[in-house]
């Protein structure tokens, strides 16, 4: 009998071992940003196939400028020379010969990526990129290329060609992969503020923002045409589209009009104080970024410590509240929810029974020395900040239902939204009131909403609305009548990328930009295109990921209403079910995947010399502990999937009728503060729905939502008791929402509905004296009209009462 409990361990060694490194993942040392770093940024636009053009866009320009500018270097000309070389090339775009115009445009290309041919190291190259590329912008480079890409997007030949061939490849979309590169170089190039920018580029950078955000000469901006081509390509219509560069310069361009994280945050704080709401009770920026992420939730311990217990005699029994006791006077001198990781060593087990021994397991102790909690305490607690990260939230709402509640029961009747009335209600009452005004919150959705609903009340008397020109503003204009399609595209895209997605007839063809001419002969070069598409299918969920998360951040802080368009498409398009299809999948490997060659990666390759690629070089990829663009995406995926579900019942419902809970639970696997505070956030919305066994059995998930997520007072979702006592029609609610939202769009941006306050001519001899235009060839078929329109028709009489 004694023998038991070792067999235990080593099963529960065994399995740990098998369930994905759970315990053994590191934190994960990752800042989440706006973007990667610069080069990494600009390394993502190239794929490893493309590498030998870099060679080509070098001849190409020193063919050309060795012709002009003979025994100089790029380097050593002055400003005013370089500025006459760069004209002439521009003049070169416009000649008819297509080929011209594409070595030409190499030459641009070949600027754009640092003139890396005169460069000595890596920092030159990426200098001299934004070096040429500020100086490209202010010679109308980008205008020139718009013009170009406009007339390569209506290239019926390309297209009819490409959709002619059986297997797409590089070849079919030089041109646009070209035009593309240089654009996204120069976007991302003045995007990215350093210390050491002059003025006049700081200057250029506004200027570009302005002209990206506010179409002078066109009626759209520029991310619209990107759009376009997003649609174009999923219709099937032009399936040659170089589909990861345009999603890629689509989210740059929308990183650089409507601003970053940072950005957000500064124009959230400036419009609480325009409305004169009261300042945010905290920076969630700063928040997450002092959190500590918690070990994640085991999943075989539970088993073994319940048959271990099963195993031993009743003798063993007797003693066992005093050991759990022990353990519990170790936690509780710790404290676990001041700190931001306590409850982390507790087991999820809620049984008595379990004891001390696989809560010590967990720290990978083999023998019971009740010394060794004690001596490290001192070091935890230092390093443990108090209290909960978050301040408390509290809705006009809840105040209201509690009030509602409070005086059913103690008075028998309610007073409606009246929250200022408290007679007859006990003292206790009174106190939680109070409590809960102090830490009630007023966001810009509410005042918002509340707006709009006394517009569609009284639309004469308040008159017309202001609305501000912002780049959001004019964008959701633009995007208005095909953003449906926009979604759905965007969708498909990120569902063939997706690694847990199986390659069928019907899915789009997303490696029309990676795969080569010539199919791979040897071992190593189908290695080398293998690890080229799983990076090329991961910078594209990454580029979806991180631009749809913009849209809707910008679009909920500029208008709710927009932003409740933009996710109800979202949701119809099966969003939800897609984004936990992703994260059904072993996450830590998806993380630590090494689909990269760094020795590949521009400008590495630029100025280094290549070494001799080997099976075991390419296996070994680089040293990273992470790769920072597909946690990135998790990070985006999850914060996608809060903003669409957050307060929405039938949506919550969605993550529990799909099986969530255990694909979010897995994904806790990942020591990183952010991600899991998302994952914690998606439990705790639908806890209430997943019944008393999944709580009992979970509860280090539970003590994690505690520490790590806002409270929200009078929120009961730990409990759910009243969950039956209100059915909720989740129909109802999403349609309730869909008229609101066609209400908006059609009071804001449908002009033709003024005519319904127009005034009317109600004199029925000056309607019947109107002379009409009728067809030419109406008195031929009148008699038909009048029998179709007239006498086939029943006459309603009571409409006429």
């Amino acid at each position: 009998q004694p023998q038991a409990q070792p067999k235990g361990r080593e099963l529960f060694r065994g399995q740990r071992k098998e369930s994905e490194g759970s315990v053994d993942c590191p934190n994960l040392e990752f800042e989440y940003g706006d973007a990667d770093g610069h080069g990494a940024e600009l390394a993502e636009l190239y794929s490893y196939t493309e590498e030998p053009e870099l060679s080509h866009n070098r001849r190409c320009f020193e063919e050309d400028f060795h012709t002009q500018v003979p025994d100089r270097r790029w380097l050593e000309l002055a400003r005013a020379q370089q500025k006459a070389y760069v004209m002439h090339l521009l003049d070169g775009l416009e000649v008819v010969n297509r080929d011209k115009r594409l070595r030409v445009a190499r030459a641009i290309l070949y600027l754009a990526q640092g003139v890396f041919g005169d460069c000595d190291n890596e920092g030159d190259v990426l200098h001299w990129s934004r070096h040429n590329c500020f100086l490209l912008y202010q010679l109308g480079t980008f205008s020139a290329f718009l013009e170009l890409l406009n007339m390569e997007i209506e290239n019926s030949q390309a297209c009819s060609s490409a959709l002619r061939k059986p297997a797409i490849s590089l070849a079919d979309s030089t041109e646009l992969r070209v035009l593309l590169s240089v654009m996204y170089l120069m976007v991302e190039n003045i995007r990215v503020e350093q210390e050491t920018d002059p003025p006049e580029w700081k200057t250029c950078r506004e200027t570009f923002r302005t002209e990206l955000s506010f179409p002078v000469h066109t009626e759209e901006p520029f991310a619209l045409l990107l759009f376009t081509m997003v649609t174009k390509f999923c219709s099937g219509h032009a399936p040659h589209f170089p589909m990861k560069k345009v999603l890629l310069l689509l989210w740059k361009v929308l990183l650089l009009t409507l601003g970053g994280f940072e950005a957000l945050q500064a124009m959230k704080v400036r419009r609480r104080e325009e409305l004169g709401l009261p300042p945010l009770p905290e920076d969630s920026i700063q928040v997450v970024r002092g959190m500590r992420a918690a070990s994640p939730p085991t999943y075989a311990i539970e088993l073994v410590e319940q048959q271990q217990q099963q195993q031993k005699p009743r003798g063993h029994r007797s003693r066992r509240p005093l050991m759990k006791q022990d353990s519990l006077d170790i936690y509780n001198e710790r404290d676990p929810f001041k700190n931001d990781e306590g409850g982390v060593d507790e087991e999820e087990n809620d049984d008595v029974d379990s004891g001390i021994e696989g809560e010590l397991d967990l720290m990978e102790r083999d023998t019971l020395i009740p010394a060794m909690p004690a001596q490290r305490l001192p070091i935890e607690r230092v390093s443990f900040p108090k209290g909960l990260p978050w301040a408390p939230k509290v809705r006009q709402k809840d105040i209201e239902h509690f009030l509602e509640a409070s005086r059913n029961k103690f008075i028998g009747f309610t007073l409606g939204q009246d929250t200022e009335t408290l007679i007859g209600l006990p003292r206790p009452i009174h106190e939680s009131v109070k409590t809960l005004k102090q830490h009630k919150y007023i966001s810009i959705s509410d005042v918002q909403i509340k707006n709009e609903e006394e517009l569609e009340k009284c639309p004469m008397s308040l008159g017309e609305e202001e609305v501000q020109e912002t780049p959001c503003e004019v964008l959701y204009r633009a995007m208005l009548y095909n953003l449906p399609q926009y979604m759905i595209a965007l969708l498909k895209i990120l569902l063939a990328a997706a690694p847990t997605s199986k390659a069928k007839t019907d899915s789009i063809n997303i490696l029309a930009d990676v795969l080569p001419e010539e199919m791979p002969i040897t071992v190593l070069q189908s290695m080398k295109l293998g690890i080229d598409v799983n990076r090329h299918k991961e910078i594209i969920v990454k580029s979806i990921s991180a631009l749809l998360l913009l849209l809707l951040k910008h679009f909920k802080l500029n208008h709710i209403y927009q932003f409740e368009y933009v996710s109800q498409h979202l949701v119809f398009a099966n969003c939800i079910p897609l984004i936990l299809k992703f994260f059904n999948q072993n996450i830590m490997s998806y993380i630590t995947a090494k689909n990269s060659i760094s020795v590949l990666d521009y400008p590495h390759c630029t100025v280094c010399d290549l070494p001799e690629l080997t099976a075991e070089s390419l296996e070994a990829g680089d040293n990273n502990q992470f790769c920072w663009r597909n946690l990135f995406s998790c990070i985006n995926l999850l914060r996608i999937l809060n903003k669409l579900t957050k307060w929405k019942h039938s949506r919550t419902m969605m993550l529990v009728v799909f099986k969530s809970a255990p694909i979010l639970k897995r994904a806790l696997k990942v020591k990183q503060a952010m991600m899991q505070l998302y994952v914690l956030k998606l439990l705790k919305i639908q806890t209430k729905y997943l019944g008393r066994q999944w709580r009992k059995s979970n509860m280090k998930t539970m003590s994690a939502i505690y520490q790590k997520v806002r409270h929200r007072m009078n929120d009961d979702w730990a409990y759910g008791n009243d969950i039956d006592a209100r059915p909720w029609d989740f129909q109802a609610e999403e349609c309730t929402l869909r008229a609101n939202i066609e209400a908006f769009n059609s009071r804001r941006y449908d002009k033709a509905q003024e005519s319904e306050f127009a005034p009317v001519d109600n004199c029925l001899q000056s309607v019947l004296g109107q002379r009409l235009e009728l067809p030419h060839d109406f008195h031929y078929s009148y008699e038909l009209w009048l029998e179709r329109e007239v006498f086939s028709q029943p006459i309603r009489w009571e409409e006429l009462l």
